[in-house]
Order: structure tokens, then C-alpha cells, then sequence
């Protein structure tokens, strides 16, 4: 069997060559690894009781799906166990389901969305063009087209988009016994099995416990008697980022969600909110640079894609820079009378801009998380002045020492004095920025990086230049 890799890259995407690396894919027993790399499909098909745990071997076949040229994807994928391929598949990104989609028969296609997750189906449902989402539906049994009309209902990027509504339910008058008769029946149909959710007749949901309680108590025992009402739940409203909040701040594997009556609709689990929580960081990572967020993969977002998502901000940056230029030619006049205040631009006004940034970005980590709340806003300036004062008089202190060895005294006095209120404001400005941004629901990742030091640099300017006069002149 061969060792090495082959990949290469062509059309954005990693096309296997014929050769494999073995190491990467450890978890793939090497009598199914030998028979993937001599392209055995047939007899691959036949050994599909030799696989693995599908939720464990499912990551090692996503990305070998991934080194292969298009056919021999189709026929892999069509060798898998059903149930490896279901996990697989909802690895794979929007464009890769796309594109196998197409190449699988009616029947493959029609048993492969009747057996995945209802989430995970919207997920993908949600992703496709319309004549083509509109083809799967009809694919789809009237009990799982009424479901996934009922998800795709909801609005985008809500909690009911992401939710499933697979999930174990018991009465409060049952006994344990009772309802370990009913996990036994039913228990391979939910989504997970560490949270039982109590509902009554109605559905309205009055609490949530964990299996252990009925694995471990009396049989004879009620589930009213071990019932404290004391539970975390969803709106199916809310936006998908308060899941990922709940979830890491009561540490759940599984929240309920609920209508505005309190009916008990479905669950999120922690999977579906740690796939959330990387697409927001990814967003905030990119719009920290100046980058509108790609919504995808790079490799799958094209040239004029990758122009629009970074050309906008890069503009508003060059008219918020003819700020800066403007205020240099304004003092012209004292540049050409000591022309060694140029040579402490670079330092004052980038100082500036990487203090403002590094305010910046702990208020937007720390609003996002939840660490920090809008009404705090007083105490965080507060701390954020005598923070600014402290860095800027520590930093005042080795600038005026440079200027002072460089012009003589009043120069390096010109550059504490405006390193000293460079990096208060820029501190404070970084500060304020998410705040106000927040308050008016946007996105306050776009406070940080390029925008704040462009602003900085304005101001900073401004600063120098006005002690400069005053000292100077």
C-alpha cells in the first residue's frame, strides 16, 4: 500500500491522484483503507459491517471525500454503511452536498434525506437554490415535508432554523419504570439521550433532567416526586448565538426550545451550537481585518466575491485617511519650521492606533461572551481612562526621552504630552465604539483592526499638531 501523498490543487479543490497518506486517516481499519486505495468500490460495499463507529470514523472519510476526483467520490460514498454515510454527509460544506446530491440516483437521494437529523436536513435545505431545494422537498414522505416546511418557517439564523425535533419526552405522573419502557422504544429516534424533557398533555415543558435520574433511582419512583422546575430554555425566535451563550454558560449538551407559550418545539444540541459558534468567530476574525465575512470556505468565494468583501472597507478607509492628510498639509507651516516633528509621526499615531485596537478588541470578546453588559458601560470607561492614563504616561515617559536626546527638551515634552492623550482617547475610543455599535444592533467586531487606527490616526494628528503649536510656536 502506498505511503505518500499525491495531492494536488487544481480548480480550488484537492484532487487525489491515486496515492494516500496513510497517517492522516488512522482511525480507517487498513483492510477498508487498502480497498479504498485500490478503488475496490464493489467489494468495499460488501464489507460495510467492518466499519468503525460512524460518528468516530466519519471526519477521516469527509476528507478523503475531499481528495478524490469526482466519480470516484459517487462510488465511495455509495459503498459507505447508511449510517456513515448520513454522518459524512452532514460534514460535508453546502457546495460538496450540493454537488453529491446531484450525482446520487432519486432513490439514493430520497433514502438519504429521510434518514438524516431534521436539523441537519434544513441546514442543508436552507443552502440550496430554490429549484433545487424545491426538488429535494418533493422528495421528501408528508411527515418529513411537514417538518421541514416547519423549520425552514422560521427565521434565518434563528434558534428554529437550527433546532430538532427528535427529543425524549415523559409525563410527570409516570413512574421510572415506566419510562425506561419508553427510552427503550423510542430512544433511538432522538437526537441525544442526556436530557429528558418532562412536558404535560398539552406539550407545555415544565422541566428537564438528566438520564442518570431515572437510570440510577427507584423504579417505583415518579417523575413528578424528582421534579425541582428549575431548567434553561430557547426561544425559537432567538437568534442562534444565544444558544452557543446558554449552552457555555450553564454548560449543556442539549436546551429546549419553546413557542411564546411555553410548548415544547424541539432541541439544540451542542453540536449543531459549536458549528455556530466557529461560523460567528470566523465572521468576527474577518471583520476585525476590514473583511466583510465570506459566508463560506475562500476556496469556494471567487475573485469578484473576494473583491466586494474587502474593496468596501479598504475605501472607507482612504476617505477617512484624507482626514489625516488633510490635518498634515493644515500644519505645514510648523512642519517646515521643525521638521524633526515628522520623523515621531510614525510612533505617535501607530501607538495610538494599536492601543485603541487592543481596547477594541477585549470590549468586543467581552461583550460577545457576555462578560461584558451595555449597562456597564460606566464602569468599563472608567477603567478603560485610568488604563489609557497609566499606558500613556509609561509610554509619554520613553517618548519624551527620544525626543529629548533627538530636539532637545520642548520636543520630547510635545511628544509626552501627546503620547500621554493619544492613547487615552484612542483607549477610550476603542472602548466606546463596540458600545454604541451594539446598542444600535450591529455587529461591533467592524469597531476593531483598520477602523479604530484609522480614526486614531486622524485624531492622533490632531493632537500632536495642537501641542506642537502651543509649545512650539
Amino acid at each position: 500500500m502506498n505511503q505518500k501523498s499525491s495531492i494536488v490543487v487544481k480548480d480550488r479543490s484537492l484532487v487525489y491522484t491515486g496515492v494516500m497518506e496513510r497517517e492522516l486517516h488512522p482511525v480507517i481499519p487498513d483492510e477498508l483503507f487498502t480497498l479504498i486505495d485500490e478503488k475496490q468500490w464493489p467489494t468495499l460495499a460488501r464489507r460495510r459491517q467492518a466499519w468503525p463507529d460512524p460518528v468516530i470514523v466519519a471526519p477521516d472519510i469527509e476528507s478523503l471525500l475531499g481528495e478524490m476526483e469526482k466519480p470516484d467520490r459517487v462510488l465511495f460514498f455509495r459503498a459507505l454503511p447508511r449510517e456513515l454515510g448520513i454522518e459524512v454527509f452532514a460534514l460535508l460544506s453546502s457546495e460538496d452536498q450540493e454537488s453529491l446530491i446531484l450525482d446520487l440516483t432519486d432513490r439514493e437521494t430520497r433514502a438519504l434525506l429521510a434518514e438524516m437529523s431534521p436539523d441537519d436536513r434544513t441546514a442543508f435545505l436552507e443552502e440550496l437554490s430554490g429549484p433545487i431545494t424545491q426538488k429535494m422537498l418533493n422528495m421528501l414522505s408528508p411527515g418529513d415535508l411537514k417538518e421541514a416546511k416547519a423549520l425552514l418557517g422560521y427565521p434565518e439564523y434563528s434558534v428554529g432554523r437550527l433546532m430538532s425535533p427528535d427529543y425524549l419526552s415523559v409525563r410527570p405522573s409516570w413512574t421510572l419504570a415506566e419510562c425506561m419502557v419508553h427510552f427503550r422504544k423510542y430512544g433511538n429516534e432522538s437526537e441525544t439521550m442526556d436530557v429528558v424533557y418532562v412536558t404535560e398533555t398539552t406539550g407545555l415543558l415544565v422541566d428537564a433532567l438528566p438520564l442518570r435520574i431515572f437510570v440510577t433511582g427507584d423504579p417505583e419512583v415518579r417523575v413528578e416526586d424528582l421534579m425541582d422546575r428549575s431548567y434553561v430554555k430557547l426561544s425559537a425566535y432567538a437568534d442562534q448565538e444565544e444558544a452557543v451563550k446558554l449552552m457555555t454558560k450553564y454548560s449543556r449538551v442539549a436546551l429546549p426550545v419553546v413557542d411564546s407559550t411555553g410548548i415544547l418545539l424541539g432541541i439544540v444540541t451542542v453540536d449543531d451550537a459549536l458549528e455556530i459558534a466557529e461560523e460567528e468567530a470566523t465572521e468576527d476574525i474577518q471583520r476585525l481585518a476590514g473583511v466583510s465575512p465570506l459566508g463560506g470556505s475562500y476556496w469556494d468565494a471567487g475573485i469578484w466575491g473576494l473583491f466586494k468583501s474587502r474593496i468596501l472597507w479598504l475605501v472607507i478607509l482612504v476617505l477617512v485617511n484624507l482626514i489625516s492628510s488633510g490635518v498634515i498639509t493644515a500644519y505645514e507651516h510648523l512642519l517646515s519650521g521643525y521638521v524633526v516633528l515628522a520623523a515621531f509621526i510614525p510612533l505617535l499615531i501607530g501607538t495610538g492606533g494599536n492601543a485603541g485596537s487592543q481596547s477594541a478588541t477585549l470590549m468586543i470578546r467581552g461583550i460577545s461572551t457576555g462578560d461584558i453588559r451595555l449597562d456597564q458601560w460606566g464602569e468599563v470607561i472608567l477603567k478603560e481612562l485610568v488604563m489609557g492614563l497609566l499606558i500613556g504616561v509609561t509610554l509619554g515617559i520613553l517618548g519624551m526621552s527620544m525626543g529629548y536626546l533627538r530636539a532637545g527638551f520642548e520636543v520630547g515634552l510635545v511628544v509626552f504630552l501627546t503620547l500621554t492623550s493619544i492613547i487615552t482617547v484612542t483607549n477610550l475610543m476603542g472602548m466606546i465604539l463596540p458600545f454604541v455599535l451594539t446598542k444600535f444592533k450591529l455587529d461591533p467586531a467592524i469597531a476593531s483592526g483598520p477602523l479604530v487606527t484609522t480614526i486614531a490616526d486622524a485624531a492622533g494628528l490632531l493632537i500632536y499638531f495642537s501641542f506642537a503649536t502651543l509649545i512650539l510656536l
